[in-house]
């Protein structure tokens, strides 16, 4: 097994009521994708934001590359090496594609340069912003502005502005959401092209994409895991097949 890089142990989170989370513990080794899979309100984004460091868990610990993060704000993580993309995109629409992605560099490198200065100025923010679109496949937009590109476009653009700072671990919450088959094909080469490159946890519905993509799979059911394994061992696991995906994905 590869180098451990995230580990969680034992995180519990309620909300009054719910249990977001309850005894969930995940061992990722570097350059894994690891995706997260339930139904509707299994805990699966409260996962994605606790380890983003945008909702502190109530109990248990988070450890990433070595060190302990549990109650690190986000904005330290992301230094550290944790970047996140949303299931709502966040782009600047009236910017460029490379404006956007160099304001992202920026952001990660919290500097503001000369801020009197467009970002696409900067030479040390655009080679960045460029290397990050073509790993997006989106250098040839880099001039058209957000509010022009396709939905499909738009959600590669987070991902790239989500690679800006060339992190260690990539948070994917829903990167297929609203696309057509064209573009859930499209995403999915692209998360392809990242695998080994970086490590990635993954919350996705697109079931066909998710036993793609992923090296192994952890099954929420009302905040706590049911089940860790490879795609195959997910597949035929009976607790699964009952609990979430149904005798159609035999």
């Amino acid at each position: 097994m590869s180098e451990l890089l995230l580990e969680t142990v034992n995180l519990e989170k309620r909300f009054g009521a719910v249990q977001a989370s309850k005894n969930l513990s995940l061992r990722i080794a570097s350059g894994e994708v690891h995706a997260l899979i339930g139904p509707n309100g299994a805990g699966k984004t409260t996962v994605i934001k606790q380890l983003a460091g945008e909702i502190r868990p109530d109990s248990g610990a988070i450890r990433f590359d070595g060190r302990e993060i549990t109650y690190l704000p986000a904005d330290v993580r992301a230094r550290l090496g944790i970047a996140r993309s949303f299931q709502i995109t966040s782009v600047f629409q009236p910017l460029t594609v490379e404006e956007n992605v160099s304001l992202a560099v920026q952001a990660h490198k919290g500097h503001s340069f000369r801020f009197w200065r467009p970002a696409a100025q900067e030479p040390q923010l655009v080679l960045p912003a460029r290397w990050a679109l073509e790993r997006v496949g989106l250098e040839g937009r880099s001039r058209v502005p957000a509010a022009h590109l396709s939905h499909g476009e738009r959600r590669q653009l987070e991902v790239g502005m989500a690679l800006a700072g060339n992190p260690k671990l990539l948070l994917l919450d829903e990167p297929m959401a609203g696309m057509g088959p064209g573009g859930t094909v499209k995403m999915t080469e692209l998360i392809m092209g990242l695998k080994r490159s970086l490590t990635i946890v993954l919350v996705e519905h697109d079931m066909k994409a998710v036993f793609q993509l992923a090296d192994r799979i952890t099954v929420l059911v009302y905040g706590e895991p049911i089940a860790t394994g490879t795609p195959e061992q997910i597949r035929i696991n009976p607790d699964v097949r009952r609990a979430y995906l149904g005798d159609e994905q035999a």
